[in-house]
């Protein structure tokens, strides 16, 4: 079963190494969450791809939405989750497919299973974290 309690060593290295972020669940509404992680993100100098089949083709952050993770052509380092556990799955299946390295689930966000197949295919995993809350405590404001 994999482990929930990240070395700090572990949560460091990858907000270091990443460059790219596919942000899956993002928000146009300013009240969420997620709207204001992929400001975080942008602020810290990351480029975010916003990604939400509700929001297709509309922007955030004047980063345009695409609807699913095949249609950002960069490469992905990171992908960030901002959905339902139980939908949390299909989107680190997807993440796998495009070869991300890292998979990261939002707070209260875990699915053992999901996380385990990531794994198996060499991806980075961490769940149930924000990394705008990990960022700072980690490496400062």
């Amino acid at each position: 079963m994999h482990d929930l309690n990240y070395q700090d060593h572990y949560l460091l290295t990858i907000l270091k190494s990443i460059q790219t972020i596919a942000l899956v669940g993002a928000s146009i509404k300013p009240a969420r969450a997620s709207y204001r992680v992929t400001r975080f993100l942008l602020d810290k100098g990351y480029r975010v791809f916003p990604v939400n089949p509700q929001y297709v083709g509309q922007t955030i952050h004047d980063l345009t939405v695409v609807e699913k993770l095949s249609d950002i052509k960069d490469s992905i380092d990171m992908v960030d989750i901002f959905r339902r556990s139980e939908d949390a799955g299909e989107t680190i299946d997807e993440a796998i497919l495009i070869c991300a390295k890292t998979v990261w689930t939002q707070l209260d966000i875990i699915d053992f299973k999901a996380a385990e197949r990531a794994e198996n295919a060499g991806l980075q995993v961490v769940m149930d974290r924000c990394p705008a809350i990990e960022y700072p405590r980690l490496i400062g404001v």
